[in-house]
């Protein structure tokens, strides 16, 4: 007779109505925003299921290391990345930690005897959040996703009322985009506004812009456009061009980021900026075990220039 199949974080999760990370936070001891009732509802359904977690968890947790693992894959290396990765490795350093970024691509497996060669300390999975056994906090990854509402604000503030959300098609961006499309949404719902239609775009300005052209055909209310990066609001931002649109006058464009280079383009690229390197010293101090600083990061704002 075949035996039952072992209770994973995953289930643990669906149990208790909450994230795999949180989950995570809760059954590793680490610190951070979870509230008691949360993190004793997550413990009664792990114990009801016969959660056991398994080794590689446990050997992060005792790890004799002073290394942090940080794994980026599939995150666009913007100005926020950049911010982020110096705040974590400066508050790491001041606690005698070293840290180790980790680029390609990984399985949940290849990233567990990464961290159990090195004895790590904590894994941040920026590339995964549901890796939730060799997470010691995935909660960096909404924070570059979650500032929806900030930048729609500031265009309903200017009257738009038919907001889209330009995502790019690359396979390996989908889930972050896909967590700040659902963002998006929630933001425009909020907000009032009709649904958010998703402006779907390659990187190839030719192909863009023949997406832009039939996008714009069916969808002719929409006035703006929020894209899911610096980088893609500048591929939107050529493509108009090229088809003789104008922005803000046919269509406003907000990136996200911050990048140098967005403010060098023609029009100059509205954007928004978060306090990455504040969220860096923080995801820090939850992977050590530490409470939180007493600071908490600046409030996400518009960079207010040209396209929107």
């Amino acid at each position: 007779m075949s035996r039952p199949a072992r209770a994973t974080a995953k289930d643990v999760a669906r149990a208790s109505g909450v994230s795999q990370t949180t989950v995570s936070f809760v059954l590793n001891g680490a610190s951070g925003h979870v509230s008691q009732e949360t993190r004793e509802r997550v413990r009664q359904a792990a114990r009801e299921l016969g959660y056991v977690p398994n080794g590689s968890a446990q050997a992060l947790r005792k790890g004799a290391s002073r290394i942090v693992l940080l794994n980026i894959e599939g995150i666009p290396t913007g100005s926020s990345l950049g911010s982020y990765i110096r705040g974590l490795d400066a508050e790491l350093a001041a606690h005698q930690h070293v840290l180790l970024v980790l680029h390609g691509h990984l399985s949940s497996q290849a990233l567990s005897d990464v961290a159990q060669a090195v004895s790590a300390r904590a894994v941040i999975d920026l590339g995964d959040a549901g890796r939730a056994d060799v997470i010691a906090t995935g909660a960096s990854l909404d924070v570059f996703s979650a500032q929806a509402d900030v930048p729609v604000r500031y265009l309903v503030d200017r009257g738009h009322r038919h907001i889209a959300n330009a995502m790019p098609d690359t396979p390996e961006l989908q889930a972050l985009a896909g967590l700040r499309e659902r963002l998006i949404r929630q933001a425009t719902r909020t907000a009032g506004l009709a649904d958010c239609p998703a402006l779907v775009l390659p990187a190839s300005l030719g192909a863009a812009e023949d997406r832009l052209r039939a996008f714009r055909a069916e969808h002719p209310e929409v006035t703006a456009v929020l894209a899911y990066n610096d980088d893609l609001a500048l591929v939107t931002l050529a493509a108009m061009r090229n088809l003789g649109l104008r922005a803000p006058e046919d269509l406003a464009v907000v990136g996200f980021d911050d990048t140098p280079h967005g403010a060098l383009f023609s029009p100059a690229l509205t954007t928004v900026h978060i306090d990455a390197e504040a969220i860096g010293r923080i995801a820090a101090r939850s992977a050590l075990g530490l409470p939180a600083p007493d600071t908490t990061p600046e409030p996400a704002r518009v960079i207010v220039r040209q396209s929107a």
